[in-house]
């Protein structure tokens, strides 16, 4: 695979389109940017931690939707490595699986698919991730979807390193002798496809950003070959390993195993029956752990088990510690963690223990008897570098590690993020264990909402999962955490009075017992309260929301239904006639009558100057944008009455200064899927423009000093970012140059002048 170069000013190079090695030579003048995480710490499902077993302080994390990582204990904090995935190939941001060569600390590999509806590939590197080569694959991949925690699918033989084996969820077992590079499918490898899937209940759960993507998370959808390990012992270094396994997600026969490398499989003899497994680990003294559950989750698990196996004599041990019949609540079991030095600790997570939260369990005997983590009040649990995982308590721990060369340090993995014990072996003696939340770089969530108002702080985000943060400091996470009064489960829109910009309004879904889903704030977002109702048919606090310069009107246009407006906080809500189900709404930044709202697929451009009880189409002919919603891309020039852009991904970009009358096209943009405002560069008067769209074919993040006339990109070929859930990009008023924008899975992303940063 071709990693782009740098574009720099006047300079023709290779650019990589939709990253499989198509080149295509483009002359588009650029400017250096820093790209960095707006803080919040963590938020999004990270999904499997590997540790190499052989190069201390050197592991991996993978996530649901938002790419994978690597530690880097010198600074502490998690390094994103596939921010260059491009829009075009935003299925490869949700990693399915990885691995990492046992003897050969700089090969990592990463199986890339977040549905299985889309493409799907493994990604090779010879440099710890700092580069990839990629090979598309015809099995399917579902990193978003049921059983995303098991784990780990993809294996490299701990002998020789040039073999690997993967197990895909519907299409059967596959190996690549030549370090990923090519596959084959295992043809002996019993067939799967009979095998049942898991319950169609598990279909209720949507994803962050509330959106029920087919293929994803529910429905009957195969899990499949959940797990692959090499036993090498079978072994000798530089000679194919002999023995290994592979572990099915199904409550029939679920384990096999070769004793010829892969050639034949048999089923396991004596092994335990009726529910499925999800991690299959191996110890350094040849036991395997399995750890079971009913359902693969995450979204339900209502019973499971933990046992242990010895390949030696083929006996099988139930160690489970605590059986969920004997529980007050159903529950599962999500992963079992082996100390590499002492090989007879283990520890064990519960999964879908809801009350009061999950739970580890540990044990120094082999699971002959257990010890319940986190029953005294003595826990010491460090929230500083994430203030808002207060309010989170630990949920889906689908996977825990030892440290190998370090027994005190233990990691698991949640809904929200990664948490450290550094000295769990106090644990032993009951003494007090210690709780960090290890999250620093590994921002994996779904921001729905930006604003950057011209006073107070400097962004107020929107977040799916999480509600929202005021954001003071970019660069640490909020100290209060998450809005202070109510709380939605997502925000997803965020407005502000142009004239009086400490005053906003925010909308989401989610919250119990409020009165509306629409939350006012009079302070710059320190404090909120909820609107007195949501109109009727509120969509559960979907769609849109506008608030006119002044702050004394609000208009709501619903996900689905017409559009509405309230004068007097949600008391009363009016119907806004003339406008169509699903339009995109903006206030006029100056005048506090007038609305617009734009219908991508009529090509209408919609005004009102009447507070808004009425729209009227007016007279400017716009193509219709099929296929782009109806919203497309509105947005009023800060401090300029009239000045409208309006587009979409097919028709491009069109400016009007006029309220609407007219507009004329901008030809140099092809595409536009989100624009923004920010501060004017030096000696200019027009606000900057920010781009997310098409310029001369390329589809980037772009910077315009001149109201259009000229762009520069601002992004390059290692910061694509996949693409975002909803496409939002806005400057800073107060930074010439800063820029926020969103991502479907790597948190909110800010952007400075690299000449500025240094």
């Amino acid at each position: 695979m071709y990693i782009g170069k740098r574009i720099t000013a006047g300079v023709v190079v290779p650019v990589l389109l939709g990253l499989h090695g198509l080149m295509q030579a483009q002359t588009l003048p650029s400017e250096p940017y820093a790209w960095n995480n707006v803080v919040i710490g963590g938020g999004g499902f990270v999904t499997g931690i590997i540790p190499h077993p052989r190069q201390k302080d050197l592991m991996y994390a993978r996530t649901d939707v938002g790419g994978a990582y690597r530690w880097d204990d010198s600074a502490r904090r998690w390094i994103p490595l596939t921010d260059w995935i491009s829009a075009e190939d935003v299925n490869l941001t949700g990693i399915e699986s990885m691995a990492v060569d046992p003897n050969n600390p700089r090969r990592v590999y990463l199986a890339a698919g977040t549905y299985s509806r889309g493409n799907a590939a493994i990604l090779r590197s010879e440099d710890q991730g700092r580069t990839f080569k990629r090979t598309d694959v015809p099995f399917k991949m579902g990193g978003n979807e049921q059983g995303r925690f098991n784990g780990e699918r993809l294996a490299a033989d701990p002998n020789q390193g040039d073999i690997l084996f993967f197990g895909s969820r519907r299409d059967g077992l596959w190996k690549s002798a030549d370090r990923g590079a090519t596959w084959q499918k295992v043809e002996s490898f019993p067939n799967i496809g009979s095998n049942q899937p898991p319950p169609a209940a598990s279909a209720t759960t949507t994803n962050a950003a509330g959106q029920r993507r087919g293929g994803g998370f529910g429905g009957n959808q195969p899990v499949g070959i959940i797990a692959v390990v090499f036993d090498p012992a079978s072994g000798k270094p530089g000679s194919p390993t002999s023995q290994l396994y592979a572990a099915v997600s199904t409550t029939e026969t679920n384990l096999y195993c070769s004793t010829d490398g892969g050639v034949t499989w048999e089923a396991v003899a004596n092994q335990p029956v009726g529910l499925r497994p999800n991690h299959l680990v191996p110890s350094p003294d040849g036991t395997f752990y399995l750890s079971y559950g009913r359902e693969p989750g995450p979204n339900q698990m209502s019973d499971g088990a933990v046992w242990k196996f010895s390949p030696k004599d083929g006996v099988w041990t139930d160690i489970t510690p605590v059986k969920p019949k004997d529980s007050d609540q159903p529950f599962g079991y999500g992963c079992v963690a082996v100390d590499a030095q002492h090989p007879s600790t283990l520890m064990a997570t519960t999964f879908a223990h809801w009350n009061p939260h999950d739970e580890i369990f540990r044990s120094t005997n082999g699971g002959a008897t257990w010890t319940q983590l986190w029953q005294s009040n003595t826990t010491v649990w460090d929230y500083s570098s994430a203030p808002y995982t207060r309010t989170r308590t630990p949920h889906w721990m689908g996977t825990i590690v030892i440290n190998p060369f370090d027994s005190d340090q233990v990691l698991f993995t949640t809904g929200f993020g990664i948490w450290c014990c550094t000295n769990v072996t106090k644990a032993d003696s009951g003494k007090p264990t210690h709780w960090v939340f290890l999250d620093q770089g590994l921002e994996e969530t779904v921001p729905l909402a930006l604003i950057s108002p011209p006073a107070g702080a400097h962004l107020i985000s929107g977040v799916g999962d999480i509600d929202g943060f005021r954001h003071d400091n970019v660069d640490v996470s909020p100290a209060e955490g998450t809005f202070a009064g109510p709380r939605l489960s997502s925000t997803r829109d965020l407005a502000f009075a142009a004239n009086k910009p400490e005053l906003m309004v925010r909308i989401g879904n989610g919250g119990r017992g409020m009165s509306a889903h629409a939350i006012i704030s009079e302070d710059g977002g320190k404090t909120w309260e909820a609107l007195a109702s949501d109109p009727p048919g509120g969509s559960g606090g979907q769609g849109r929301i506008a608030l006119s310069a002044d702050g004394r009107t609000i208009v709501w246009a619903l996900q689905r239904g017409s559009p509405f407006v309230t004068t007097n906080r949600g008391m009363t809500w009016t119907n806004c006639e003339g406008l169509s189900s699903g339009a995109s709404v903006a206030a006029d930044p100056v005048s506090a009558s007038r609305f617009y709202a734009f219908d991508a697929q009529a090509g209408k451009l919609m005004t009102s100057t009447n507070s808004p009880a009425t729209f009227e189409a007016t007279v400017a002919s716009l193509p219709v944008s099929e296929g782009a919603g109806r919203g497309g891309v509105l947005a009023a020039t800060p401090g300029m009455k009239g000045d409208l852009w309006v587009g979409s991904r097919n028709i491009g970009l069109y400016h009007s200064t006029d309220g609407g009358a007219s507009f004329t096209k901008l030809n140099n943009v092809g595409g536009a899927d989100a624009l923004g405002f920010g501060k004017a560069a030096p000696g200019k008067t027009f606000p900057a423009l920010y781009l997310l769209g098409s310029i001369k074919q390329l589809h980037a993040y772009y910077r315009s000093d001149d109201a259009g006339q000229t762009w520069v990109r601002i992004n390059d070929d290692q910061h694509r970012f996949g693409a975002p859930d909803r496409p939002l990009i806005i400057g800073d008023p107060r930074i010439y140059g800063r820029v926020y924008l969103t991502t479907g899975g790597r948190g909110v992303i800010y952007g400075d002048l690299a000449a500025r940063t240094k």
